[in-house]
């Protein structure tokens, strides 16, 4: 597995933005990534809040149990309010657990990771007779439609410490959408604010404690619509 995904790499950094991403950044990241402890391979996860516009990227190294906070990056703009994308074209960011399933070095907005929206979550949130909508990335540019936009100097940091990941030997980068942190205060604070959503962000908040307690990814399902966390 490791060496199917070292020629990931080796694909990857063959395009120009990627290289010239490690040039700007990978000495300077790989010597805070050593003094930190994680070592030449791990894993990641990111946990994205709307309402703080931050996005955060946590490493554990291969042979440990716990990740820890490496880096929070601002989100440089926004599109939509608070709540889930509903459909195509309605601006929302989506709320969810997902994954990297695209790794982009030729986008249109620099550098861009696309997650797997939709989910079966969000199908059944859509309906029959509308579209979901997709192609949501976490990008460069400081523009977005539904995406998370960073700065394309943060971007380049994120795509390659995904790059590294994946390299490792993770198949899967979880994506953690959240409206905002997902304490009882919070969520009780913007559930009076837009009730229509304050089911689904009760189904939210098992996987956010979970790793505020764990520091770990829970085991979060999809069945029958609904987030449960095992």
């Amino acid at each position: 597995m490791v060496n199917a995904q070292n020629n990931f790499k080796a694909t990857q950094i063959k395009f120009e933005r990627v290289e010239k991403a490690y040039r700007d950044k990978w000495e300077t990241l790989r010597k805070f990534i050593l003094a930190e402890g994680f070592g030449d391979q791990f894993s990641m996860v990111i946990n994205a809040y709307k309402s703080e516009g931050k996005l955060e990227v946590w490493l554990k190294a291969n042979t440990d149990k716990n990740y820890k906070l490496f880096r929070t990056y601002d989100f440089c703009a926004h599109s939509g309010t608070l709540g889930p994308k509903v459909m195509e074209g309605d601006g929302q960011t989506p709320e969810g657990f997902y994954y990297i399933n695209v790794f982009n070095p030729m986008s249109k907005f620099h550098l861009s990771m696309g997650i797997n929206y939709p989910n079966t979550i969000d199908d059944v949130r859509t309906g029959k007779n509308r579209k979901p909508g997709s192609d949501i990335y976490i990008h460069g540019d400081c523009v977005t439609v539904g995406c998370i936009p960073l700065t394309d100097e943060k971007i380049k940091e994120v795509y390659i410490l995904g790059v590294e990941a994946s390299n490792a030997g993770q198949e899967k980068i979880p994506v953690n959408i959240y409206p905002f942190k997902m304490t009882n205060g919070n969520l009780k604070k913007y559930s009076k604010q837009f009730p229509d959503q304050a089911s689904f962000w009760k189904s939210l908040q098992p996987g956010y404690l979970a790793f505020e307690k764990n520091k770990n990814q829970a085991d979060v399902s999809e069945v029958k619509g609904k987030y449960v966390v095992k």
